[in-house]
């Protein structure tokens, strides 16, 4: 099927077979699944500039099923939500500016390609090192797999976590949902920001760094951290697909076809997130960066895709 938009030719099928794909991801882990969406888009031929508008744009349906769901679950700390979202919107403003700039001077398909592999490639190697780490024999015989999802939680990187919430820096709250008593607003603001900001400059929610941020940085129980963040890929990849359609960087009826399968795979996946732990979830999660990042190298380095 031809997409005159995007001048690229790919059959609705393998569209519809990866926004399922993406919609378990997205619904399982808390992110969009444009770790993989976009270089799969990418490898297809589509140019990167409608990798990301139209990336965003799909997300955005398959996001409210599975941010729904969460909620339904008690998943969502709404508080945290309501401060991300100021962050969001001006790393989104950020994000977009950075590729219009690069579409100016024709090096979007570059510059945003090997990005992408830095930081897909990063995220994948530490939390697998993180997570591998959280699930060994500590002291005695006892696996830190055993304990209950919260206490494991708290186990990863709670030190770090700690002095971040502790930060003097501005006005703090409390987040009594995700069991923080106090946290600086800056510290939530300056996650959200960064998140905003490859969403709209990679595509996607970026739930791939907000995520592990929100856990890692900010302390927030894996479970909870999931269900926020797809709250928060609603309102990014809203605002970021609208603003990437006003440059001409959306490919609608890709979009669409895409969310056909994503809509039923959220639901799937949202659902899986009760029978895994905070680090088996995270471990999970793991290679798929990775596997993203090596189908960018792979077009940017032959020419060609996956067709």
């Amino acid at each position: 099927m031809h997409f005159p938009i995007s001048g690229v030719d790919i059959s609705p099928l393998l569209l519809i077979s990866l926004g399922f794909l993406v919609g378990i991801l997205g619904g399982f882990f808390g992110v969009g699944g444009s770790f993989l969406a976009g270089p799969a888009l990418f490898a297809l031929g589509v140019p990167m500039n409608f990798v990301v508008g139209t990336d965003l744009t799909h997300i955005v349906g398959k996001s409210i099923v599975a941010a729904r769901r969460h909620f339904v679950l008690g998943s969502v700390d709404l508080r945290l939500a309501a401060i991300m979202v100021l962050g969001t919107i001006a790393g989104i403003q950020a994000g977009v500016y950075g590729i219009e700039a690069l579409k100016k001077i024709g090096e979007v398909n570059q510059v945003v390609g090997v990005v992408a592999i830095v930081v897909y490639t990063s995220i994948s190697l530490f939390v697998a090192y993180e997570s591998w780490k959280s699930l060994q024999i500590p002291l005695g015989r006892k696996r830190a797999s055993s304990l209950p999802p919260a206490a494991k939680d708290k186990q990863v990187f709670r030190a770090f976590a700690k002095w971040v919430q502790e930060l003097p820096l501005g006005p703090r709250i409390a987040l009594p949902f995700s069991g923080i008593k106090s946290i600086s607003i800056a510290a939530i603001l300056l996650v959200s920001f960064v998140g905003g900001a490859f969403s709209s400059f990679l595509g996607g929610g970026a739930g791939y760094i907000r995520m592990p941020a929100m856990v890692y940085l900010l302390g927030i129980p894996t479970h909870i951290a999931v269900g926020t963040d797809l709250f928060e890929i609603v309102l990014s990849a809203s605002i970021g697909s609208f603003e990437h359609a006003l440059k001409g960087n959306v490919d609608v009826l890709i979009a669409l076809i895409m969310q056909t399968g994503a809509a039923v795979g959220a639901q799937i996946g949202a659902t899986l997130t009760q029978y895994f732990s905070g680090p088996r979830l995270r471990l999970a999660f793991a290679p798929l960066p990775l596997l993203g990042a090596g189908l960018i190298l792979h077009t940017l380095l032959t020419g060609h895709g996956l067709k």
